[in-house]
């Protein structure tokens, strides 16, 4: 099957297309000029200049295609830049969907996010609804997957809070650290996405991908402290009423560590029942404390 792949240069996308050429698939994959060289894997993948947010560079690009993988997403909007939910979640959708229906490809994947649904509190849930509801309403065969949290070697999530973990005496945790979230193994949510081209029964179908144990907050943190030989982790808790505004205050500061948004997420927690997922796709998710060590070793 020939794959049209956009967010190849992604985290989750490098997974993607290494899964994807191991099962024997042809990737054409959409990549903004000048970042070729962020791709994890080159070997057979075929890349074609564009960007999902401007519909006329992708006027052609899924001629000849079976099938669309649509993985484009930011954590963190920089509007003055032009980098926002609106435009990188909503419409890159609504462009990916247009062009997969005018050039002939029916098969559709689409990357969302567990806690994506109307109303949400954040502009991140409430765009990447949005992007959901452009899928739905299409007339292509789609699957959504909506994963919690993804760690993996080379992540950011795992790679940042262990560097904390190393250095820092004391670890700041945002309030009593008791929200929960199941991490989800980059691994398990890639393989998903591959088996899913060759499953007519996943058609139509929404999917919630976590890991087999949810954990809190200060739970993550000792187990990263696990992997890296710590016996102890020791956190202060910060006070949100106090963190709340501040964070609001620095979160236009492009290298201060989060945002408003992300701290509502963090708060509100990521779980869900992963067995539906797991059980049509026949996977053994990896829990977060056994996958860190892994990661972590040495």
């Amino acid at each position: 099957m020939k794959v049209f792949v956009t967010g190849g240069t992604g985290f989750v996308g490098g997974e993607i297309l290494r899964q994807l050429g191991a099962a024997g698939h042809e990737v054409r994959c959409l990549v903004r000029p000048g970042s070729e060289k962020k791709l994890a894997t080159r070997e057979g993948i075929e890349t074609r200049p564009g960007d999902a947010a401007d519909p006329a560079t992708l006027a052609g690009a899924l001629e000849g295609c079976d099938a669309v993988i649509h993985l484009v997403g930011i954590i963190r909007e920089f509007p003055g830049r032009g980098i926002t939910f609106e435009k990188l979640h909503a419409e890159a959708t609504r462009n990916v969907v247009a062009a997969a229906q005018s050039q002939g490809v029916r098969r559709y994947l689409q990357m969302s996010a567990n806690g994506s649904r109307e109303g949400a509190a954040t502009g991140y849930h409430r765009t990447k609804w949005l992007a959901e509801k452009a899928v739905r309403a299409s007339s292509l065969d789609w699957t959504i997957f909506r994963p919690s949290l993804v760690f993996g070697a080379g992540g950011e999530f795992v790679n940042t809070l262990a560097e904390l973990v190393r250095r820092l005496p004391v670890v700041p945790v945002f309030g009593d650290g008791r929200y929960r979230m199941a991490p989800v193994a980059v691994e398990d949510v890639a393989r998903s996405f591959a088996l899913a081209l060759d499953k007519p029964e996943t058609i139509g179908q929404t999917y919630l991908c976590c890991g087999p144990q949810d954990y809190s907050y200060d739970e993550v943190l000792d187990a990263i402290g696990a992997a890296v030989g710590k016996s102890r982790v020791c956190k202060v808790h910060q006070p949100l009423l106090l963190m709340k505004p501040l964070v609001a205050l620095l979160e236009g500061v492009p290298r201060f560590p989060i945002t408003s948004d992300q701290l509502t997420m963090l708060l509100e927690g990521n779980v869900c029942d992963p067995g539906p997922w797991a059980e049509t796709f026949g996977l053994s998710p990896v829990s977060f404390a056994e996958g860190v060590k892994e990661i972590l070793a040495g």
